[in-house]
């Protein structure tokens, strides 16, 4: 369909341009711009006719030729497609400007022809009439020319430009638009009534009625033609512009994904292109803002981007920490390949990020098997106690439920640390430094050995509103590793339970179903208190001396291995 536009649709544009500004002519020279005395009109309405019919039979096949030889590039490059070279770069660029020239030049020389064989045969005046009538026929072509031929190759130019933006290449912008417009609309008509001012003190014959025509026809072309071209020059500059403002609509309604087709290598291209550099600059940071929060964390990310300017150090802030970390990872590695331990690492710390963002809280660092996560910092948490309580429960929950072939222990303290940036001028990070944290990642070790594998210390529990606290129990105080006060552990109240149904999974040897923790743990106090009853009947049966029946079940050790 391109090649269609560009071979033939321009063609069929370039000969009604040519018609309109012949039928220009013809009307002009017969009916609108008086004649200066002539010995015998006819004759020479005669030779002018022949001369001006006569000239295109010679012009447009040479205009065909060169005008094909011309376009050749454009045509094989809107036909072949792949990446334009530097001369069907050019071809297209100046397209417009070079078929525009060249009907122009055949315009020209058919102008001077005339008025030259009007200037031999007959008179000057008249001479000077066909050669202004002609030239107000050309400019009206080249301007319909150019204007409809750079709409029509618009979509060449935009894949020209879509593939390299040209240097050096000086083209006709806004402001030659709007001069053709001005020329065809304003300055030839009003030319022409000056032409026939002239005539008419020159000529005092000329009756009042030939130049009322006159000055009617000149002033009706400048009407007709001025709204004509006037309209397609602003249509030329508009659209661009209309494009580009459809694309910050979009950026406004937060698409980034808006971009805007260059096809014009003037100042309103420019534009263009100038729109499609911001939106990429746009949506290579917004990629950079969420690599960074991804890294550090949204709420970070924020609070470096709203201040603008990072400065070492940090503030003292109430906050509460949830350690967590693997147990059992060295064994992990040993009997694993890296590949799977990267993929059950990353679904391990994918229900973590989850749980913790889900209560407020942000991972603060992941270090190997291990995840630091922090509620109350940078950004304010109305309960960060309750929210880290919260997200260790859910946690210990979703881990055995969704990463079962793993397990870790969760830690949960409380207090004031200090919370900014620590490292140097080149690299740092945010972070927070407080007795809170090694107390946590201290509970998260003590709480691989207990079966909820969740421990909070007392503190963080008496900060956490009612609706959290009243989930919590406490129980012994501990002096942790590495600290001089002991520390009061709460376990959460009831068991961490799957929250659907763990699936049964066949044993690794019998090619049995092997039953969850819970019910195997029933199995065995059922197995015991069976051997308890069988015991007590031997007893009954014995009688008062102690004396088994014979064949009975010695049921002492069992009893006592049993509970």
């Amino acid at each position: 369909m391109l090649e269609i536009r560009v071979r033939w649709v321009l063609l069929v544009v370039v000969g009604v341009a040519n018609v309109i500004g012949s039928l220009v002519v013809l009307l002009f020279a017969t009916f609108v711009v008086p004649d200066p005395p002539l010995d015998d009109r006819d004759y020479v309405h005669l030779v002018n006719a022949v001369a001006f019919f006569s000239y295109p039979v010679v012009a447009a096949p040479a205009a065909l030729l060169c005008g094909l030889w011309l376009w050749r590039p454009v045509v094989t490059f809107v036909r072949d497609g792949g990446e334009p070279d530097r001369r069907q770069r050019r071809a297209v660029l100046l397209g417009p400007l070079r078929l525009t020239l060249l009907v122009g030049a055949l315009w020209a020389v058919g102008a001077l022809g005339w008025a030259a064989l009007d200037l031999m045969l007959f008179t000057g005046r008249l001479a000077v009439k066909t050669g202004l009538t002609c030239l107000l026929g050309a400019g009206t072509t080249c301007t319909i020319v150019y204007l409809l031929s750079e709409r029509l190759l618009r979509p060449a130019a935009a894949l020209v430009l879509g593939a390299e933006r040209p240097k050096r290449l000086r083209l006709p912008g806004v402001t030659t638009r709007v001069m053709l417009a001005w020329a065809l609309g304003t300055a030839i008509p009003v030319f022409g009534l000056i032409c026939v001012a002239i005539a008419a003190l020159a000529s005092p014959d000329i009756n009042v009625t030939q130049l009322a025509i006159t000055i009617l026809g000149l002033g009706g072309a400048a009407l007709l033609a001025g709204v004509c071209v006037i309209y397609m020059a602003t249509r030329a500059i508009a659209d661009p512009i209309k494009a580009v403002r459809s694309g910050m609509a979009q950026v406004e309604r937060g698409d980034l994904g808006a971009e805007v087709d260059v096809y014009d290598a003037s100042e309103v291209g420019q534009l263009q292109a100038g729109f499609n550099h911001m939106v990429a600059g746009l949506r290579e940071i917004e990629w950079l803002r969420d690599l960074f929060g991804r890294h550090v964390g949204e709420e970070v990310a924020d609070l470096a981007l709203e201040r603008g300017v990072v400065t070492l150090g940090g503030e003292t802030r109430e906050v509460a920490v949830l350690f967590v970390d693997l147990t059992g990872s060295t064994r992990l590695a040993d009997t694993r390949s890296p590949d799977e331990v990267v993929g059950l690492l990353n679904r391990f710390f994918g229900v973590v990020v989850s749980a913790v963002a889900k209560h407020g809280g942000w991972i603060n660092k992941f270090e190997g098997d291990a995840a630091l996560a922090i509620f109350g910092a940078p950004t304010q948490v109305e309960d960060s106690a309750g929210g880290a309580l919260g997200a260790a429960r859910e946690l210990a929950v979703r881990l055995r439920a969704e990463v079962p072939m793993l397990d870790a222990g969760i830690g949960v303290s409380a207090g004031p640390v200090v919370a900014g940036y620590i490292g140097a001028e080149e690299r740092f990070e945010y972070t927070v430094i407080g007795d809170p944290v090694n107390e946590a990642a201290r509970l998260s070790d003590l709480a691989k050995d207990e079966e909820g594998r969740v421990l909070a210390s007392a503190t963080v529990l008496e900060l956490a509103h009612l609706a959290e606290s009243d989930e919590w129990d406490l129980g012994r105080s501990v002096t942790l590793r590495g600290r001089s006060r002991p520390t009061r552990l709460g376990t959460p109240r009831h068991p961490a339970r799957p929250l659907v149904p763990a699936p049964r999974r066949p044993g690794p040897e019998t090619g049995r179903a092997r039953f969850p923790r819970p019910l195997r743990r029933s199995r065995r106090l059922l197995f015991g208190a069976l051997v308890l009853a069988k015991a007590a009947k031997s007893a009954r049966a014995a009688g008062p001396g102690g004396a088994e029946e014979p064949g009975g079940d010695s049921g002492g050790p069992a009893v006592s291995d049993s509970s």
